[in-house]
Order: structure tokens, then C-alpha cells, then sequence
């Protein structure tokens, strides 16, 4: 039983999968504590109901050939069952995480986001596919660049820019880009697209 938030089938809206449909799977339970974060309802996991790993599963594989485990902070939670159960029945399997917990599970592709608010685990550094990193500030270039020097050397390196202060702060990260190429800008075109 794992307490989730919601489930829905639509497009990933960021990073390297931009574009592609995928069934998002949202887990409730956080405590990094994001003051920008967009989905702070995700935060206390005994407001979700608590949901059989079967019926995610089954419910999965009936929507896509590809999940996103999302949250919240998925890593709070053991995800070798579910990961597993996803295995089996054909599916890529997605992860978003801050990686403050230490990584269960098994991954075709991990997303790491890490805050400053509760760093992550040294371990998932080498095994993230993609380093999506946060800008709300000037400050977070820094931070972006000292994220950077920890992951393996093909993973992907994304800034995107906090949504409200998308207007201040896109031009200095198109700038940032120019004169830094190994990064890439992402945005977060499911909120340009209105979709969820």
C-alpha cells in the first residue's frame, strides 16, 4: 500500500522526455519543504488514501507504456515492490526525486532535483539520467553548478525556472546557457499547454 495523491495520463511537461505521454504516478509524503512548491498538498501522506500496489499496477499498464513516480518525495517510500510489479508488466518506469532518501526501486530513467533544503544522498549522484535544477534566484546558478560536478559525466543538465518568476529570471538562464553549453534550458510547457 503506498498513499497516493492522484494518477493521470498526459505529456511530460519537462527535461529530457519533454513531449512524451507517460501516466504519472503522485505519492503523497514530503518533508524537504520547497517554499516554491506547486503541489504542497502532496506534503502530508495521511491526507491520500492508501492504495494497493496491484491497483496502481493494473491501472498503469492500462494507460501507458511509460510511468513517472512523482510526489511528493517518492523516495520516502520502499518502491522495490512497485517498481518490480511495473517491470513486469512491461512499462518504463520514470523517477522525479530531490533524492534526499536513499534510492529503492528500479529506474529506466531518474530525474534528480536537488534543494537546498535537504540535500541528497551521495549515492543517487552516479546514477541519475538527468540534473534538473531549480532557478528561484541568482544564487541557484551556483548551487546548479555545484550539483553539477557530482552527477556522472552523461547525465543530462537542465535549469528551469521557478514559475513565478518566469519573466524575471528566463532571460538570465537563456544567458546562462549561452555562455555555459553544457547545460540546456527546460520549461514547464504542461503549465504554458494547460494541461496537468
Amino acid at each position: 500500500m503506498l498513499p497516493l495523491m492522484e494518477a493521470f495520463y498526459t505529456l511530460q511537461g519537462e527535461g529530457y522526455h519533454v513531449g512524451k505521454a507517460a501516466y504519472f504516478v503522485r505519492l503523497g509524503g514530503c518533508d524537504v519543504g520547497c517554499h516554491w512548491c506547486d503541489v504542497k498538498e502532496s506534503w502530508e501522506a495521511e491526507k491520500h488514501p492508501q492504495t494497493s500496489i496491484e491497483s496502481i499496477v493494473a491501472n498503469t499498464k492500462a494507460q501507458s507504456n511509460t510511468v513517472v513516480i512523482t510526489g511528493g518525495e517518492p523516495l520516502v517510500w520502499n518502491l522495490e515492490l512497485l517498481t518490480n510489479k511495473l517491470r513486469d508488466s512491461g512499462v518504463q518506469i520514470h523517477l522525479e526525486t530531490s533524492g534526499a532518501y536513499p534510492l529503492t526501486g528500479v529506474w529506466d530513467w531518474i530525474c534528480l532535483s536537488p534543494k537546498k533544503t535537504k540535500l541528497p544522498v551521495a549515492s543517487i549522484y552516479a546514477k541519475a539520467n538527468e540534473l534538473k535544477m531549480i532557478i528561484y534566484n541568482k544564487s541557484d546558478f551556483k548551487f546548479a553548478e555545484s550539483e553539477a560536478q557530482k552527477v556522472n559525466p552523461t547525465c543530462k543538465l537542465y535549469l528551469q525556472v521557478e514559475w513565478s518568476k518566469r519573466k524575471e529570471l528566463t532571460p538570465l538562464i537563456v544567458d546562462y546557457v549561452k555562455n555555459n553549453p553544457k547545460w540546456k534550458i527546460t520549461l514547464q510547457t504542461h503549465k504554458y499547454l494547460d494541461i496537468p
